[in-house]
């Protein structure tokens, strides 16, 4: 287990998809090779490789119409998408479908967006246009028994690296329910229902690849839910409205329009206003704002950053912000860098004052309870201090006092980063703050948030740092009794 979560604390989720495609393709094409699928090789490498480059080129000339930044991770994503869902061509002449297809998803991010950001899955959208002006349609030809168990092993690690078990489960247990409630079936074809449905449909690459693309997705878990829940109903192939068939790309649709109105709108293009050495590798960016955002103390955004030879690891990161909404003309992220870090990383640090970076996809729910009279922990390790950051300055800022107890743990004395704010907060709200230095005393023990909190079974645990810290410290705090609804977890995606 500690080397899968190695792995996927070391890949961006977008770079972990591009490669589960581009595995599957692989193996579609060791299947074809022994005649196990319906076409050859060179069908495969034909239409993959047109879709590829329709797909590139048609992204090429709408960001340079519309002036707007690129991302090549994502136009690669779609194409390869597309080409696991259209059947591979046998010549020239099966051309003219999925030339529209690749068309209309590579232009769908530009022609469908909303203050710069998409509305629709680009594959899905593709496929639902070129469909009503061409004869043709997608046959999602992934959803096969030889493809299924390359399909779940991938698909489970990008759902591991996301954290959207959740979203994928909800949507399959309403799916396969309504597949079941509208097929009529008897105890005797029970058997052959759900083996059909899981080995002969694409129902686990559409939940794992489709279903959880982030900038269409909502982020709220209740509205990821009923999200889920929408599609999965929609999903089943047996659905009619009057002459009206659905099919997996309109459930899809569907979906994204509802995420649209529930979810934040925010894209931003932001300019570097300022760059702070907190730390010897510890460095806050500071961006300029010229509208107040609507974010919560304790959520994240994605952000891009444009680079002319992105490494393995990608050109999109996810950061929780460290300023406070009540900092309205500026937004801050806190990132701690390594001698053999990424070239994104890299690319950050060498920015200059004016500079550019896109951030989007608001989220997150490691935020205060409503509740104000509910106590709290907070343990931050390392770079994780920097959602506290941002509740504690919000809570400053606004006077508002509440029973906290914030536990830093840090490898030696230079790496505690913003300790002259939180001293502040103990003078002007009643924080309580302990820095550990692990070099010194060791790690975050049971025996030390016994001691620091006595009460400690009646305050919710809010954790946040790297993956193994949070995993150890809630089996920690499980042998202590405390309960799992009492812990919270920031998404903290590694440090890639």
């Amino acid at each position: 287990m500690k080397i899968i979560d190695d792995f996927l604390n070391n890949i961006t989720m977008y770079r972990l998809v591009l490669y589960y495609l581009l595995v599957l393709i692989g193996w579609a094409v060791v299947l074809s090779l022994f005649g196990v699928l319906f076409f050859n090789p060179l069908s495969l490498f034909f239409s993959t490789g047109s879709i590829l480059a329709i797909c590139w080129i048609t992204n090429k000339v709408f960001a340079y119409v519309f002036k707007a930044p690129t991302n090549l991770e994502s136009i690669y994503i779609s194409a390869l998408i597309l080409s696991l869902i259209i059947t591979p061509i046998k010549d020239i002449h099966g051309l003219s479908f999925i030339f529209w297809v690749s068309v209309w998803a590579a232009a769908s991010k530009f022609i469908f967006a909303i203050n710069k950001k998409h509305l629709f899955n680009p594959a899905a959208i593709g496929v639902f246009i070129t469909g009503l002006g061409i004869t043709g349609s997608a046959s999602w030809w992934v959803g096969t028994a030889y493809m299924m168990p390359v399909v779940l092993i991938g698909g489970m690690l990008i759902v591991k690296k996301i954290r959207r078990w959740d979203l994928v489960l909800t949507f399959l247990v309403i799916a396969v329910g309504t597949i079941f409630l509208l097929s009529f079936f008897n105890s005797s074809q029970l058997i052959s229902l759900i083996t059909k449905i899981f080995l002969d449909s694409p129902i686990l690459f559409f939940a794992f690849v489709m279903l959880t693309e982030p900038l269409t997705t909502p982020s709220d878990k209740i509205y990821r839910m009923i999200y889920a829940s929408l599609v999965g109903f929609l999903f089943a192939p047996q659905l009619h409205f009057g002459s009206f068939t659905t099919t997996p790309e309109m459930a899809l649709i569907a979906g994204n329009i509802f995420s649209y109105f529930v979810s934040p709108k925010e894209k931003l293009l932001l300019k570097l206003k300022e760059k702070i050495q907190l730390s010897p590798d510890i460095y806050d960016f500071v961006f300029g704002l010229d509208k107040k955002i609507g974010y919560v103390p304790g959520q994240y955004m994605e952000w891009t950053l444009g680079q002319s030879s992105p490494d393995s690891r990608g050109s999109r990161r996810y950061f929780t912000l460290a300023s406070s909404p009540t900092e309205e003309d500026t937004i801050r992220i806190g990132v701690k860098f390594y001698p053999n870090g990424s070239s994104w990383k890299k690319s950050l640090l060498a920015m200059q004052t004016g500079d550019e970076i896109v951030a989007s996809q608001l989220s997150g729910e490691f935020t205060l309870p409503k509740d104000q009279s509910k106590k709290l922990v907070f343990i931050a390790g390392g770079i994780g201090i920097t959602p506290f950051r941002s509740i504690i300055k919000y809570l400053m800022d606004r006077k508002e006092s509440r029973v906290i107890t914030l536990i830093y743990s840090v490898k030696t004395e230079t790496d505690a980063v913003y300790m002259d704010l939180f001293n502040q907060a103990s003078r002007e709200i009643g924080l309580k703050s302990i820095v550990n230095v692990s070099d010194r005393t060791g790690f975050i023990t049971g025996e030390m948030v016994t001691k620091e909190v006595p009460d400690y079974k009646e305050r919710i645990f809010y954790l946040s740092g790297p993956h193994r810290m949070i995993d150890g410290f809630k089996k920690t705090l499980s042998d202590l009794g405390v309960l799992s609804n009492q812990i919270k977890t920031d998404y903290f995606p590694g440090y890639v």
